[in-house]
């Protein structure tokens, strides 16, 4: 007797693709919005440097 199961399904080799990673649901998502991690990043870099250098140079012109 063979290795095979009793039951074999006909239309596997067509559903195949369905379980390749490619199609997976977290590639999906990661890939729905490239870049936006970058642009976090980039945004909050912004702010930080907005708020520490730029805040402390008003403030110094304000006391003159």
């Amino acid at each position: 007797m063979s290795n095979l199961p009793l039951y074999r399904d006909p239309w596997a080799r067509r559903d195949a693709w369905r379980k390749h990673p490619v199609f997976s649901r977290t590639t999906v998502l990661r890939n729905m919005f490239p870049g936006l991690g970058i642009a976090i990043v980039a945004f909050t870099g912004y702010v930080i440097v907005d708020n520490v250098f730029l805040s402390a140079k008003k403030s110094e012109e304000n006391h003159h």
